[in-house]
């Protein structure tokens, strides 16, 4: 089996603005995340980004802006030689209705550990909201919750 670090997006990876990251020219890289990245992917760590946009759902931003955003954070990270396994979001938001994937739900996590083999018992979840940590708890991922914004040290 796999082991993997579940990364919120926002907070985590990038600077969140509070207003929704998702244009290209808005997004900022945390310092520390190219190094911390690189450091538990030589642990053997899949990188796998879990984060909510729940803009799409309130029609701030389409699906398709948040695809062009992640392909363009992916190849940046890959100029540093880091590989992000796969990105689950979910589109929706309360204003809409409930969904099973947004979290404080685990359905991203649940998904990402059936498809790619992963451990629950080797993994954890790196958030700065209590609602990754409750989605962590669900999936039964240990939850390392993080100040939104700080530098990103690798917790293993």
């Amino acid at each position: 089996m796999n082991k993997a670090a579940f990364l919120d997006r926002d907070g985590v990876i990038n600077v969140d603005v509070l207003d929704y990251t998702s244009k290209i020219k808005d997004f900022k890289f945390l310092p520390g995340v190219f190094e911390g990245l690189k450091q538990l992917q030589e642990k053997g760590y899949l990188l796998i980004v879990i984060t909510n946009q729940g803009g799409i759902a309130k029609g701030l931003y389409t699906k398709e802006d948040v695809d062009t955003l992640h392909t363009w954070m992916c190849a940046e990270l890959a100029k540093q030689g880091i590989t992000i396994t796969e990105i689950y979001f979910c589109p929706h938001h309360d204003v809409s209705g409930k969904c099973l994937c947004r979290k404080p739900g685990s359905l991203m996590l649940e998904k990402a550990m059936a498809r790619f083999d992963i451990d629950a018992t080797q993994s954890f979840f790196m958030g700065d909201k209590d609602t990754d940590a409750q989605a962590a708890e669900r999936a039964g991922v240990m939850s390392v919750k993080v100040v939104v914004n700080s530098e990103f040290k690798v917790p293993v």
